[in-house]
């Protein structure tokens, strides 16, 4: 991989293949839409604006000497059940996937945590009265991933190769998560599923707001929440790896501000945000097009802090050792407030809090005897709030005693975590809002392409949504190839 400060771009520039693309943003889906091109021999040059590819699938050190923190994505599930990143041989360029005991922790007030088990009859068995009926629902996904992530990882509205699976997801996914949650008899039960449905940022009585929990609660069962060990950014590294055997070439620390100084017939694949693709691309695109590009809507923001712990974390319930993520909200009820607080531009008083620990399972992230944790919560856009209390009280709620083993904290406000990654606008991992219009037409009725036809988008703004899978990517290539006039 080249680390370079500048490339020289121009009419000058030489391309040793007949037909050539550049790629803008080095995240997974960059990389992914990358690797597509080269594998249809295309000569591919990925160009990285910050000092490290990844985007949000990074490893910094962050806090102290030692101690490796994931800047976005530290669990897996996506990726390691991605029909794109399973045709790879990853696990031959680095990527070793480690599987928690249990997927998930939901640790309630009286002490116990509510578990999901990636074994469906062991999920039965811990979630009682409504174990059999969680089975009946997520089995039959779980057993066919593969074409199931097939169908919801591409856009919306296509023709199902696979129409009764797609309709036994889809159908609940429109409902509201409080609607869904109604099936279970269990307020535990409820529960774990309003934190596994917060992940889709949306207020749990607003429509596609079951649609996350039920896509992740099916793959913990079919792939599980896995980490990459050593961090995300192995996976990273990997990709980028396979495209370099395939003849690319990556540039860091090569933000492209315009596409006037590249060749005219390039084909260009774009991770990035609608709005960077409308400050780059100038007069190529047609007035009414760049309207709705303009229209595009971000979704809430996201305030993270990134610990260095002395200790594991001293949970009240001994079972959350033996998962890697950790939900901390509480019930139904309080998460969804702290959802609906977000959505009415508020930050939460008691915020939902996703949290990972992964030195108990990985010791290569830490030095020695220690540990690190990765913690965020859901805020209003662009929020200067700072919620570093409030998300350690939730934490200290259910591990009295936690901040006595913080050594260091690296905190990333919404600001911070743009200016990291110009595509987390306002704080925004998921790369807009997951609202109705802009899940069926994401970020414009076109898709992928543009009002040029030369010019792609490819980020997460695209069908197939944040998550590191390079789904984006391999749709939005795949579409290039059938479209480009180059």
């Amino acid at each position: 991989m080249t680390d370079t400060t500048s490339l020289l771009l121009g009419s000058k520039h030489r391309h040793l293949h007949r037909r050539h693309a550049v790629v803008i943003g080095a995240g997974p889906n960059g990389l992914a839409a990358a690797i597509v091109l080269a594998q249809a021999g295309y000569g591919v040059q990925v160009h990285e604006a910050q000092p490290t590819i990844g985007g949000g699938a990074r490893t910094l050190p962050l806090t102290l000497p030692g101690f490796q923190h994931d800047f976005g994505s530290a669990i897996h599930a996506m990726a390691v059940g991605s029909p794109f990143f399973s045709s790879l041989p990853l696990n031959q360029h680095g990527v070793e996937w480690i599987h928690p005991a249990a997927p998930l922790a939901h640790p309630l007030d009286d002490g116990t945590a509510v578990m999901l088990e990636r074994d469906l009859g062991d999920a039965e068995q811990a979630l009682a009265a409504d174990g059999s009926r969680w089975r009946r629902i997520f089995e039959p996904m779980a057993e066919n991933w593969p074409q199931l992530a097939e169908e919801a990882l591409q856009p919306v509205l296509h023709i199902p190769r696979h129409p009764l699976l797609l309709a036994r997801f889809g159908i609940p996914a429109l409902m509201p998560a409080n609607l869904f949650a109604g099936r279970f008899r269990e307020a535990r039960t409820r529960a774990l599923f309003a934190g596994i449905a917060a992940h889709s940022f949306l207020p749990l009585d607003a429509p596609l707001s079951s649609s996350g929990g039920i896509m992740l609660a099916a793959a913990a069962h079919a792939v599980g929440w896995p980490m990459a060990r050593g961090g995300a950014q192995s996976i990273t590294n990997a990709l980028a790896s396979i495209l370099q055997e395939l003849g690319g070439c990556i540039y860091t620390n090569s933000p492209v501000t315009s596409l006037d100084g590249f060749a005219r017939d390039t084909l260009f694949l774009c991770d990035i945000s609608p709005r960077q693709l409308l400050a780059i691309t100038g007069h190529r695109l047609q007035q009414n097009f760049r309207q709705s590009l303009a229209s595009f809507e971000p979704g809430p923001g996201t305030f993270k802090v990134d610990y260095a712990l002395s200790e594991p974390i001293p949970w009240k319930a001994p079972d959350c050792l033996r998962a890697g993520t950790i939900h901390l909200g509480g019930s139904f009820a309080e998460i969804a407030a702290s959802e609906r607080a977000v959505a009415d531009g508020q930050p939460p008083e008691r915020p939902f809090v996703l949290l990972t620990q992964p030195t108990l399972f990985d010791k290569t992230r830490a030095p020695e005897g220690k540990q690190i944790a990765w913690v965020y919560c859901h805020v209003p856009s662009g929020s200067a709030f700072d919620m570093t209390e409030r998300i350690e009280a939730q934490i200290e709620r259910f591990s009295p005693g936690f901040r006595d083993c913080v050594l260091a904290r690296y905190i990333s406000s919404p600001a911070t975590l743009e200016s990291m990654d110009a595509n987390l606008l306002g704080g925004d991992i998921s790369g807009g809002a997951m609202t109705l219009w802009q899940t069926v037409f994401r970020p414009t009725r076109k898709g992928y392409a543009t009002s040029d036809q030369n010019i792609f988008l490819c980020s997460a703004s695209t069908p197939g949504v944040g998550g590191v899978h390079g789904m984006c990517g391999y749709h939005a290539a795949r579409v290039a190839l059938r479209n480009a006039r180059v």
